[in-house]
């Protein structure tokens, strides 16, 4: 089975989300979280922090799990299990792209984010749940 980790960056009331590239594997083209597979026995938390650094150039400080969701489609991927963390601050200053993994990075409302092609049905649910509890007190640099 497959353990992967993402990362939800909230500031204020925007989420961001990145546009994985036409050409990946899995779910190319679709909007998802920051993240990927955890590496031989790399806890979840160990790859959000890999992850956010290889990938948005970030480094989380202040971080909370807020699910594990299943593969949607594991006839076609395989089993596996995505844990989701809200990032509420982060170190390295603003995020930005780095390798070819996404196509675009954008901070966006709940509306906007809704609006678009997501990587998993349950971000929906996840996202709406999720954006009011992010620390509009703390800014993030």
């Amino acid at each position: 089975m497959r353990i992967c980790a993402g990362g939800l960056l909230v500031r204020r009331d925007r989420m961001l989300l990145a546009k994985r590239a036409a050409d990946r594997a899995f779910y190319p083209g679709v909007w998802d979280v920051i993240g990927g597979h955890c590496e031989g026995n790399e806890a979840p938390v160990d790859a959000l922090v890999r992850e956010l650094v290889e990938e948005i150039g970030v480094t989380p400080r202040v971080f909370e799990k807020i699910a594990v969701l299943a593969e949607p489609q594991p006839a076609d991927h395989g089993e596996a299990q995505y844990h989701i963390f809200m990032v509420t601050a982060w170190g390295d200053g603003e995020p930005r792209l780095r390798g070819s993994e996404h196509s675009e990075l954008r901070w966006l409302s709940l509306d906007q984010a809704l609006a678009l092609p997501l990587a998993h049905p349950g971000y929906a649910e996840l996202f709406r749940s999720t954006l009011g509890r992010g620390d509009r007190r703390r800014g993030n640099s």
